[in-house]
């Protein structure tokens, strides 16, 4: 059985309104999330893998969607943070428009094998409605529960 996001995404990571306005800032600020949560995650290190990985090819998926993630040596699990901005993000997306949305993953070497299953459940939420209700959620609670609502579908 794979790993659900509402496992991934605690409601300590989640950012209904973010600082950032560029990639550099969400980045700085999302990685900074998990790094709290987390002790264990060199922010340094997330940085530099996030960077390696968004260097290849932009994780701005599309429809407003980013899910900037990298690999992460010593940890045997997948961390993630949300972001969302009301103004959008300019994010050099695959359809060039703006980013409202982003998932970010820290995806530990030992847990390679559940990250492809978490990524499936980001696209299934990603054609829902799901993200329209996300950006209009009030709080994270409301997050955490359109997150939970992905595993049963």
């Amino acid at each position: 059985m794979g790993i659900y996001l509402n496992e991934i995404f605690g409601p300590q990571s989640i950012i209904l309104n973010l600082d950032g306005k560029t990639k550099e800032e969400v980045f700085n600020e999302l990685a900074k999330a998990i790094a709290d949560v987390h002790s264990e995650y060199d922010y340094s290190s997330m940085l530099a893998s996030l960077w390696e990985r968004e260097n290849k090819l932009s994780t701005g998926i599309g429809s407003g969607i980013a899910i900037p993630h990298a690999f992460y040596e010593g940890i045997n699990k997948i961390a993630g943070a949300i972001g969302i901005s009301q103004t959008g993000i300019e994010y050099n997306a695959l359809d060039q428009k703006a980013v409202n949305i982003v998932f970010m993953l820290i995806i530990g070497r030992q847990a390679n094998e559940n990250h492809l299953y978490v990524l499936n459940q980001l696209s299934t939420l990603a054609k829902s409605d799901a993200p329209a209700m996300i950006i209009k959620a009030q709080d994270k609670d409301t997050v955490m529960d359109i997150l939970s609502r992905i595993q049963h579908e």
